[in-house]
């Protein structure tokens, strides 16, 4: 067994660095080893319902696995990068158990984290624990998407999830910010 292996390894990534409202989210997630889930991929390869049937699957069969999130507010403060670090770090560290290393989809690592990390470049469509992070993330940040579109109904967040399409802009423009 090499050294990777015989560690617990976290998968992280974020969904909402494209979207112009709305929190930047964060998974992390711990597989387990000993209850494979097939089909998983990036988030944004898989279907809306595929997504949720694997979320479910994912959190009844991971190790562990953890969401967070940084809001409009703090992703003002911070910037939208530096927001999904935090977002992650906060995701990373909420695991129980612990990772002892963690693999984070990009070409960033959080500062913050207490464990060794690598980055990996297109990591939700190479690595199951990121791919499963994604998928966490993508449905998470969908359902309080929907949730903002029973509040606003008037932006259509249900049919966009607040990324700069054309009608999103247009609602912006009729609607204000």
């Amino acid at each position: 067994m090499t050294e990777r292996n015989s560690k617990l390894i976290c998968g992280v990534d974020e969904a909402g660095r494209g979207p112009i409202a709305g929190p930047v989210v964060a998974a992390a997630v711990i597989l387990n080893p000993a209850a494979p889930i097939e089909g998983l991929n990036d988030s944004k390869k898989l279907s809306e319902k595929k997504r949720l049937a694997l979320s479910e699957e994912i959190k009844t069969h991971a190790l562990a696995w953890a969401i967070a999130q940084c809001d409009a507010d703090e992703i003002d403060q911070l910037n939208i990068l530096q927001a999904s670090l935090v977002a992650m770090e906060r995701a990373v560290h909420a695991l129980s158990p612990q990772a002892e290393h963690a693999l984070i989809d990009g070409n960033h690592i959080p500062k913050g984290l207490s464990m060794p990390a690598q980055a990996v470049i297109g990591g939700d469509a190479s690595e199951p624990a990121i791919a499963a992070a994604s998928i966490l993330a993508k449905v998470e940040r969908d359902r309080q998407m929907l949730e903002w579109h029973e509040q606003f109904p008037q932006y259509n967040f249900k049919q966009h999830k607040a990324y700069p399409t054309k009608q999103h802009l247009e609602l912006i423009q009729q609607h204000g910010i």
